[in-house]
């Protein structure tokens, strides 16, 4: 993405929404790395005193480019923040990730629907697809199934990658630059708690920390 730490809220910048904002740790740590954030400021992530909370915050973060947390409402928004580009005759490009999940909610097929319409090229989604959320498996709670076909059946690109593979990532999101006159979709098929033993595909891990015996073993697993 064409960002600056020094400059993060400069009008030309591409832009990023969490729309599962859930996944902020993720988000956190790469703020950090990319320099948004001190990197010591990650051992803060969700204490009561921190800036960091469960769910990003805009007016707290720097390079956060909008609060989420309320699942369904960040492609609404990323088609905001692409179709202004498009009236202000700027090049920046938009990108938002959804869980699979998330894609039960309606308003992700009206914001789906409205980004085709308006062609927005700018506009790059990423659905992180590993068929697992809080209450059970994706495909039985409420299946949004085929997800490739829905995407293309609003107007949209779509590119189906494994979301491990960072060949396949950088591939995909190359691609969606070259894509002219519609939005694109990655769908990005993924392993919940990838790399660590007791994690791996266990819905339970959804939103609990693990224990110093468990830290161990997972840090010894990701080595």
């Amino acid at each position: 993405m064409r960002v600056d730490p020094s400059n993060p809220k400069d009008e030309n910048r591409d832009r990023f929404v969490l729309s599962k904002g859930h996944a902020s740790a993720g988000l956190y740590a790469t703020l950090a790395e990319r320099g948004f954030i001190p990197v010591e400021d990650l051992k803060g992530f969700r204490k009561l005193d921190s800036y960091l909370q469960g769910h990003p915050d805009m007016k707290k973060i720097a390079g956060v480019d909008m609060t989420t947390g309320s699942l369904g409402q960040g492609l609404s928004t990323a088609n905001g923040m692409a179709l202004s580009a498009k009236l202000d005759k700027k090049d920046f490009r938009v990108y938002c990730a959804l869980g699979d999940g998330e894609i039960q909610e309606g308003e992700v097929w009206e914001a789906a629907m409205s980004a085709g319409h308006y062609k927005l090229d700018n506009l790059c989604v990423i659905v992180d697809n590993n068929n697992l959320q809080i209450d059970g498996t994706v495909d039985k709670v409420m299946s949004p199934y085929p997800i490739v076909e829905k995407f293309k059946s609003f107007g949209f690109h779509t590119i189906e990658i494994d979301g491990h593979d960072f060949e396949q990532i950088i591939k995909a999101f190359d691609e969606a630059k070259t894509v002219k006159g519609k939005p694109t979709a990655i769908i990005a098929k993924t392993v919940k708690g990838k790399g660590v033993s007791f994690m791996e595909n266990q819905g339970s891990w959804h939103g609990k920390a693990p224990n110093e015996e468990e830290l161990a073993q997972a840090m010894k697993d990701l080595m």
